[in-house]
């Protein structure tokens, strides 16, 4: 079962690139769809968001391993899709997520920090 996640959080296309963007992000799902066949990751799910007035339009939901998924965060392929995002998206962000067992470990850690300090 999945322990970690990874969050990769995407805004509005450039103005002009709208074709390249929605280009870009079907290959981003081959690509992950390619990484769960090779197990690589667990699973992973795309949400786009309702108009909202903030700069968060979508993001994809990579689950799986956190070794695995600290390994596919330097992976060239990873490094060349987030760069490619970058020049045809206003803002993207990669960033870890605690799921699963993680997420009871992390708040256990924060009780226990946090009763140190009281």
């Amino acid at each position: 079962m999945a322990n970690y996640g990874i969050f990769v959080g995407f805004g509005d296309a450039v103005r002009g690139r709208e074709q390249k963007s929605l280009d870009l992000f079907n290959e981003a799902m081959q690509y992950y769809t390619r990484l769960q066949g090779e197990g690589r990751i667990e699973s992973w799910d795309v949400v786009l968001l309702e108009p909202h007035g903030g700069d968060l339009s979508g993001f994809f939901l990579l689950r799986g391993d956190k070794e695995k998924l600290a390994q596919l965060r330097v992976d060239t392929d990873f490094e060349r899709l987030t760069a490619r995002a970058l020049l045809i998206v206003d803002t993207i962000g990669v960033v870890g997520a605690y799921i699963g067992e993680s997420l009871t470990e992390t708040v256990t850690m924060y009780q226990e920090a946090l009763a140190e300090l009281t």
